[in-house]
């Protein structure tokens, strides 16, 4: 097994790490962590497309021998759909920390780990920086 495919298997844990941490941390009645409320619809999407992506990336890479190769290449673009949602509904879940304007605004919370931005940043930037890496390795064939 080359670096790069090491490289694709552990972001792909870290990816699938980011989706379950996610939805533990934002799903909870409270309206998670941070100071504005993520819609249920939004962290829906991000979950579920997420388990998809999981699902179908890991079928892609573990049985390419299985199918044909007309298949897999659509399996894997299939995957690679799926995490680019999960990316952009990861991003769009940030935009919530953006600072408001306005007479009427609220001000923003502390930013920590557990309370601001700082990690939710880390992990969706991460997943797109991640996702782009995945790309890459399908199209020039490294997985």
């Amino acid at each position: 097994m080359s670096t790069e495919q090491i490289i694709v298997y552990v972001l792909t844990a870290l990816a699938a790490l980011v989706v379950v941490l996610t939805r533990l941390r934002l799903g909870r009645d409270e309206g998670g962590a941070g100071r504005v409320y993520v819609g249920r619809a939004l962290l829906t999407l991000h979950t579920v497309s997420g388990g998809l992506a999981l699902a179908v990336w890991l079928v892609f890479l573990l049985g390419g021998d299985v199918v044909s190769e007309g298949t897999e290449n659509l399996i894997g673009i299939a995957a690679l759909a799926l995490w680019w949602l999960v990316a952009l509904a990861g991003l769009l879940i940030l935009v919530r920390w953006l600072p408001s304007r306005g007479r009427h605004s609220a001000g923003g919370t502390q930013d920590t780990w557990s309370d601001g931005p700082g990690l939710s940043v880390l992990a969706h930037v991460g997943m797109a920086a991640g996702v782009a890496v995945f790309t890459w390795a399908y199209l020039s064939s490294v997985v």
